[in-house]
């Protein structure tokens, strides 16, 4: 459990008693009144005040159009108990924002402060007001106009705030249960601190299912913008996995048609929580509304078409649920292996063989991998030792080993199973450090494409650094076995790959700008040079190239059949396949130097990266899309490059088995029947499936290509049983 997680779960059990905003009992509230004079209350009970921010008049202009962006503060004895959302470019503001208190001494007021929001400058004073509480009655509503004013100019008109306040009277009862449900949050965080692999947290981390989620579209969704429109996206979460839809611009009734799965760790179901954002660029984005979905509610195994409302008619979404019920993920130890029993093993391989090829499409296979040992890790303790740790995870799927403490040669001895839904994921291991006063420091990690593990091979695996492009101290001893169907793989790598939910957040980074700019520029000097050998032959700088291009492009042209087109990529193929078998690597080498030896005085763009931040925020996101989209052109040459060059050799069979296929077919059938065909399926794929999620059978089998840049992080580095102080230090920056 996080801090942020701990207060949440504070907050939510103070909420259950009716109050928030001050776990520490307030002190004093008074509301104003206009002089009159009421039965004192007893000043050391303990008191419930509710407050209603209704909105603004006349507010003070701090911004040069004429307007001000005001929020407003609430504090008492100096600590700020409340802060209300901001309202941009406007005077007379609406907040209608509701705060509960508890005070037990009403003899401090309440201070309320208005401000101007200015992004990346301090915020301007917009005027306070005290609130007392001395002359209300209990348990009646009382409208407050408070008159905003400036200590330092007095009689200057700065506008009024208008509230409606409540005081309950509360018991002593009260303040003790809040204690104690304080009190005991705080012990059970406590606890999860102190467990690694308990039954109860290795069961934390088995799922019991999936819930596969469609999101279709949203129906009158609240403007938020001033051209009447939203720029709406959706966030969901259940437990501690997130999911961010798409934004769709300039729509109060969105089309998303976006798909994705979610793992049930909760037997029962648990809450999916549902929430609508507006997308606003250089500022904080607003709030649309939200709403809950009980998955215990809903059956097994069938989909569900919902139609949710959002809270206070804020609009509706509309979503298709399926909750599948399978486990597919296990720890166990050495000693309870699975594939080490011949009968389980051949019932596994069976469960995958090519007569089950067209059975539940999703489960392509499984992966077992043992983690027995490490050797030579970093130290990361003043003692010269480390409190090892190890995750592995596929996809979404995470896995941890319990942690062995004070060595730098930890053994494990524990056997991960995970489900394969892709055979083109890879199966990342991340050592770690254990550290109970803070975050868990990082030791090194590998990273294995599943297609290049060899059964029942122990492998000792060179640490990496966190961007998989350097060696770092250590070695991870690993076993592994992956069983799959290849029908079934081959079928799945022409539909879009499961994206991963907890990833780091994007951040600008000169060096990861620099290299992206480098990799589409190798790109585009590749396709130069293919043009410039191309109108070499139409210069005729060599008479015989140039006589040999044209008296092949007669032939060509003259005898040209469509099937010539895949079984010209399929002799390419071919040709890229016997240069490999004959010992001529493709030029991977020269790939991985590149990266290896671009290397960025870290330290100083770190700190540079933190200024520019600071003052140019407002372009981080424009930077940030640029940075990926030339990840994105670098990636996808550099995937067709690695299609014909063999370096995924599962893929370069699928290809050619395809090319073959669509030349067969292009030879036998004419092309005007396979265009009438094609056309028809485009047409009606709408009205046989009105909730069809579009796709790219192309792009998403380069998808499963590796770029260039993945090549360097999947390739296996060689131990080397003997360094010399100079190289350790060379290869362990860290």
């Amino acid at each position: 459990m996080s801090t942020f997680e701990l207060v949440n779960s504070i907050r939510f059990v103070i909420n259950g008693f009716g109050i928030w905003d001050n776990v520490c009992f307030i002190q004093g509230i008074n509301a104003a009144g206009n002089g009159g004079t009421q039965p004192s209350l007893p000043t050391s009970a303990m008191y419930q005040l509710d407050i209603v921010l209704k909105k603004g008049n006349s507010l003070a202009i701090r911004d040069r159009g004429g307007t001000s962006d005001p929020y407003v503060k609430f504090k008492i004895a100096g600590k700020e108990v409340f802060r209300s959302k901001i309202i941009h470019k406007n005077l007379n503001p609406v907040w209608d924002e509701r705060v509960c208190l508890i005070v037990d001494n009403l003899q401090e007021p309440l201070y309320i402060k208005v401000f101007d929001y200015d992004f990346g400058l301090q915020d301007d004073f917009m005027g306070s007001a005290y609130l007392y509480l001395d002359s209300l009655e209990l348990q009646r509503s009382l409208d407050v106009q408070l008159d905003l004013q400036d200590p330092q100019c007095p009689d200057q008109d700065l506008g009024s705030l208008e509230l409606v306040v409540t005081l309950f009277p509360r018991s002593t009862e009260d303040r003790e249960a809040l204690r104690h449900a304080v009190r005991l949050i705080w012990q059970i965080y406590v606890q999860q601190q102190n467990l690694r692999l308990s039954d109860l947290y290795r069961k934390s981390q088995l799922w019991r299912g999936i819930v596969s989620i469609r999101l279709i579209e949203g129906r009158n969704l609240i403007p938020m913008d001033q051209n009447g429109l939203s720029d709406p996206y959706v966030k969901f979460k259940l437990g501690p996995q997130k999911y961010k839809s798409k934004t769709i611009p300039k729509t109060l009734n969105p089309q998303w048609r976006e798909q994705f799965d979610l793992h049930l760790y909760d037997e029962e179901g648990g809450i999916l929580e549902i929430s609508v954002w507006d997308k606003d660029i250089g500022m904080r984005d607003d709030f649309i509304g939200q709403c809950q979905l009980d998955l215990s509610k809903l059956s097994r195994e069938k989909t569900h078409k919902l139609e949710l409302e959002l809270e206070e008619d804020k609009g509706m979404l509309v979503l298709l649920v399926t909750l599948t019920a399978t486990v597919t993920v296990s720890i166990s130890d050495l000693s309870v292996n699975l594939l080490d029993d011949p009968h389980e093993r051949q019932q596994i391989i069976k469960r995958y063989s090519p007569l089950r090829s067209f059975f539940n499409l999703k489960d392509v296979g499984m992966v077992q991998v043992k983690i027995l040992r490490a050797e030579g890790l970093m130290a990361a303790d003043v003692t010269g030792k480390s409190d090892p740790f190890c995750i592995a995870e596929l996809c979404n799927d995470r896995l941890q080993t319990h942690t062995v403490y004070k060595t730098l040669n930890p053994e494990w001895n524990k056997v991960f199973t995970f489900n394969v839904k892709d055979i083109h994921a890879v199966l990342e291991i991340t050592v770690y450090d254990e550290d109970r006063d803070r975050s868990a420091d990082f030791l090194g990690k590998v990273a294995i494409p599943l297609l290049n593990i060899r059964n029942s091979e122990q492998k000792a695996y060179v640490l990496k650094n966190k961007e998989l492009t350097r060696p770092t101290k250590g070695v991870i001893f690993l076993e592994a076995d992956v069983i799959f169907n290849a029908v079934k793989a081959s079928l799945r790598t022409f539909v879009p790959p499961e994206q991963k939910y907890i990833e780091e957040e994007a951040k600008v980074s000169k060096q990861m700008l620099q290299q992206n700019f480098n990799r589409v520029k190798r790109c585009v000097l590749f396709l130069i040079n293919t043009g410039s050998y191309i109108n070499s032959c139409f210069q005729w700088e060599s008479p015989r190239r140039s006589l040999c291009a044209f008296l092949i492009f007669v032939v060509v042209v003259w005898n040209f059949e469509i099937y010539m087109v895949p079984l010209s990529l399929l002799l390419l193929l071919t040709w890229n396949y016997f240069l490999l078998a004959s010992g001529k690597e493709p030029r991977e080498g020269s790939v991985v130097s590149v990266f290896m030896d671009c290397t960025y005085d870290k330290m100083n763009s770190d700190s540079e990266k933190k200024g520019f931040l600071d003052k140019f925020y407002a372009v981080q996101d424009v930077i940030i899309t640029v940075q990926n989209a030339l990840d994105e052109v670098a990636c996808f040459g550099e995937r067709v490059k690695n299609t014909f060059n063999w370096s995924v050799p599962f893929l370069s069979w699928l290809a050619i088995t395809v090319l073959c296929a669509g030349a067969t077919l292009i030879y036998f059938i004419p092309l005007r029947f396979i265009v009438l065909v094609w056309g028809i399926n485009k047409f009606t794929k709408k009205l046989r499936d009105p909730y069809n999620i579009e796709n790219n059978e192309l792009l998403d089998f380069l998808s499963r290509v590796p770029s260039d840049i993945q090549l360097v992080q999947y390739k296996d580095l060689k131990a080397e049983t003997s360094q010399s102080p100079s190289k350790k230090r060379r290869n362990n920056p860290g």
